[in-house]
């Protein structure tokens, strides 16, 4: 092709028209950059002229550019302000507690220290079994106190919060016992009208006895158990050779509330109404015992008037 052909032509477009054909993205050249050390820092601050570049000429993206992200796997941030409201459960407010209310709560646990160790009792755990000890006055001098231990009290065994009742009923006996005591004191265990679900286990009354302080052991004079059952007495005969003798021979058993008024004034010792009904019951009983065998003793001695009665109407 000639030269003059060549120079009719017109010039090449430099870029393509934005509408009516495939998108394409312009390519800028990068201006020359000169690595020269020389430079002052004035020439480093200068703008080349071949960097003004005009915004209206920059190609921008489609809408068919865009990727749609509306698969919410991909949300890392916190989901849209519908779906927050959608999947937050109802908060329930903090109550606030009165003064009273903190001192009453307070009143729920009781701090106490036994053998150098400090332990906290859940005082709303054993609130219905607290009447299982009480003060029942004095004996001697009036300074020797009497320590009632009322069985019927305990709790059943098969409760499922058993054992932390009995934990806990356990450090209220030990604390209440250095609390009555000052000089010497018995105690009585009134044993009548307790089932065997609720009678105290044998390592439970072990121990209480280790870890009632030296001194409560040395003051003990006497422990007396009223209403003796088969069980209290097999545990006992079991636990002798483990226990010592001066302990032993501190235990006593009384058959009766009539017998035990004999031992201690009653004037102050409080007897559960379920006691008093197995008093009387045990009471019937030996009644109707000693009149049966009084009646199979002169058994004998009835029938000799009859047979003389009998002889002499023949």
């Amino acid at each position: 092709m000639s030269a003059e052909g060549a120079e009719g032509r017109p010039a090449p477009p430099t870029s393509l028209p934005l509408q009516g054909g495939p998108t394409q993205r312009k390519k800028l050249s990068a201006p020359p950059i000169s690595l020269s050390l020389d430079q002052s820092e004035d020439d480093l601050l200068e703008t080349p002229d071949d960097l003004d570049i005009n915004v209206d000429d920059l190609d921008t993206p489609d809408e068919g550019d865009y990727l749609d992200y509306t698969d919410h796997e991909m949300d890392w941030e916190d989901p849209p302000a519908a779906n927050r409201s959608a999947a937050r459960e109802p908060c329930e407010p903090i109550p606030t507690c009165s003064a009273e209310e903190e001192r009453q709560d307070a009143k729920l646990w009781r701090t106490v220290v036994i053998g150098e160790q400090e332990h906290r009792i859940n005082m709303k755990s054993i609130e219905p079994y607290q009447r299982v000890v009480s003060h029942g006055g004095y004996y001697g001098n009036g300074v020797n106190a009497i320590i009632v231990f009322a069985a019927c009290f305990l709790p059943d065994s098969d409760r499922e919060d058993y054992h932390e009742v009995m934990e806990n009923l356990f450090l209220y006996v030990i604390s209440t016992l250095e609390l009555m005591v000052a000089e010497d004191y018995m105690i009585v265990y009134l044993n009548g009208a307790t089932p065997h679900r609720r009678m105290p286990g044998l390592g439970w009354l072990k121990k209480c006895y280790q870890m009632i302080d030296r001194r409560l052991r040395k003051n003990l004079k006497s422990f007396i158990i009223v209403h003796p059952s088969w069980f209290i007495r097999t545990i006992l005969a079991i636990t002798r050779p483990f226990i010592s003798t001066k302990f032993s021979n501190k235990i006593k058993y009384v058959n009766s509330l009539a017998e035990l008024q004999e031992i201690i004034p009653m004037e102050y010792v409080h007897i559960p109404e379920c006691i008093i009904r197995v008093d009387e019951e045990l009471k019937v009983a030996a009644e109707n015992s000693t009149m049966s065998n009084f009646l199979q003793g002169s058994e004998p001695t009835a029938s000799r008037p009859e047979a003389n009665a009998n002889a002499s109407s023949s």
